[in-house]
């Protein structure tokens, strides 16, 4: 498979690079993650106005009819310069999910002002805590009750998709406004200050018939997909905070001297810097390839393999060149003013996102192990 991109989508990447390298600079990173919400407004208007929020959506639909490879682009770029953005929740997440649900007018209403950026909306899926909440029919419209202990970007949504269950156990999926009467939504500290997560719940909560948007064993698959999907994104977002966590150490190793020498010109630094670009590309690697397969539309069974591999890959390359970040700063690695910590930050609370790598590979584990043997 041939992985080089093409000029279209290197212009995408060099762009958005040039973009978020002014408007997402540290300073303006750090004073969005001390704000209540978390939220960037003026980068977030940006990205909005450049099209990004639509970049994988249809045409019809107001986006630009691009695909996962595109959208992985961008997410590498939002990684490196930590963007306190709810790109993540609201456009590769929450629009992925409307997108295919051509059926339900509130969806595609949701969905035509989502890639604009006109609205922010989350989805929440499973993040290592199982949620519990139930919908009953009442009258010719629904009455919500739960809780979902961790959504992304909850605290700065206009809508809230939220999965809940029928008193048969079937599946469901409501798009639930931030000021309904009787949800609750509560910002939670994290350990990593520049991504927003919120627990929210719901206390009878009246919905009109049109808000359930999705249901039955066609919602079960489709949110299988959009965690498949999200997990390659993600895993792209992954790969941009190694790369920068590579390039922080590469230009403090140069200027940094000691016994009159800088410490890029001692063998054990060179070294752990070579590590460092290996994990690196082996996870850019299998993220674009995961990418590449998922725009060919293949089965279930290809799609999570895929993307199990990129999420593992892009989880330990994130995670040991974060690492390896601090340590090579030597003792100033994890002071507040440096950067290296705000990106192992972001490295180990990522690694929860979407379930941790030890799901991932029961998942293929699984799946292998139940495959028919192939006759000779």
């Amino acid at each position: 498979m041939d992985l080089s991109l093409s000029e279209e989508q290197q212009q995408i990447a060099d762009s958005a690079a040039i973009f978020l390298a002014e408007a997402s600079a540290m300073p303006a990173v750090r004073a969005a993650s001390q704000r209540a919400d978390g939220l960037d407004p003026e980068l977030w208007r940006g990205i909005g106005e450049l099209g990004w929020c639509g970049v994988h959506l249809p045409e019809a639909a107001g986006g630009l009819g691009l695909g996962l490879v595109e959208l992985a682009l961008l997410q590498e770029q939002l990684g490196l310069r930590l963007a306190c953005v709810p790109f993540f929740d609201s456009v590769v997440l929450a629009a992925s999910a409307l997108r295919d649900l051509p059926d339900s007018p509130v969806a595609q209403d949701c969905l035509q002002q989502l890639a604009t950026g006109e609205i922010i909306a989350t989805l929440a899926l499973p993040e290592g805590v199982a949620s519990q909440a139930t919908a009953r029919l009442a009258g010719n419209g629904w009455v919500l009750d739960g809780d979902w202990p961790l959504v992304g970007s909850a605290a700065m949504a206009h809508v809230l998709l939220l999965p809940a269950q029928s008193a048969a156990g079937e599946s469901l999926l409501f798009a639930v406004p931030a000021n309904a009467p009787g949800l609750q939504v509560r910002a939670l500290a994290t350990l990593d200050a520049t991504r927003s997560m919120a627990a929210v719940q719901a206390s009878a909560v009246a919905l009109p018939a049109g808000a359930c948007i999705g249901r039955g064993d066609f919602l079960d698959s489709l949110l299988q997909r959009v965690t498949q999907l999200g997990a390659i994104a993600l895993a792209a977002e992954q790969v941009g905070v190694a790369q920068q966590c590579l390039d922080l150490t590469l230009a403090y190793a140069a200027q940094r001297s000691q016994f009159d020498r800088p410490i890029a010109s001692f063998q054990a630094v060179k070294h752990r810097c070579a590590q460092m670009l290996v994990a690196l590309e082996g996870a850019r690697s299998a993220v674009y390839g995961a990418a590449c397969i998922a725009d060919t539309a293949p089965d279930a069974a290809v799609l999570l393999f895929h993307a199990a591999q990129a999420r593992v890959a892009a989880t330990e390359a994130a995670q040991f060149c974060s690492r390896e970040a601090i340590q090579l700063h030597g003792g100033v690695g994890f002071t507040w003013e440096f950067d290296p910590h705000l990106y192992l930050r972001r490295a180990q609370a990522s690694s929860q996102r979407l379930g941790p790598v030890t799901w991932w590979l029961e998942q293929v584990a699984a799946q292998l192990l139940d495959a028919p043997e192939e006759t000779p």
